[in-house]
């Protein structure tokens, strides 16, 4: 059964930094392009950043960019995402999700496989 397990949330004041990690079991994640996405009380899913299969192309949403940094450890079958310099506005529940599609993208539609969530609060 193919599975995405987020972990690493937290609560951590503004400038401070958290690493979250995707762990996958059924399948390979080098095999597909793995997105982190974020979700705010009262706010619609959004892309936070990329990574392809193969680990060479990466892509972020503008406000982290400098920020995040999206990785992976095919050894772990692990994505991890490195955030560092948060801010309050960064406050949300964080998703790893899979595709199999081919189109190197953050629209959280066109992902088929979902890991249930882990809060980050950035606050004093």
């Amino acid at each position: 059964q193919l599975q995405l397990v987020e972990s690493g949330g937290g609560l951590v004041q503004p400038g401070g930094s958290l690493r979250l990690s995707c762990a996958a079991s059924g399948f390979t994640l080098d095999s597909r392009d793995i997105g982190w996405f974020r979700q705010a009380p009262g706010k619609e899913r959004e892309g936070v950043s990329l990574i392809s299969g193969s680990g060479g192309r990466t892509k972020y949403l503008d406000s982290v960019k400098g920020r995040f940094t999206i990785s992976r450890d095919s050894a772990k079958n692990t994505v991890y995402l490195q955030m560092n310099s948060l801010k309050p506005e960064d406050t949300a529940v964080y998703f790893c999700a899979a595709t199999t599609g081919v189109y190197f993208t953050l629209l959280p539609g066109t992902y088929d496989y979902w890991g249930q969530g882990t809060q980050v609060t950035v606050s004093s």
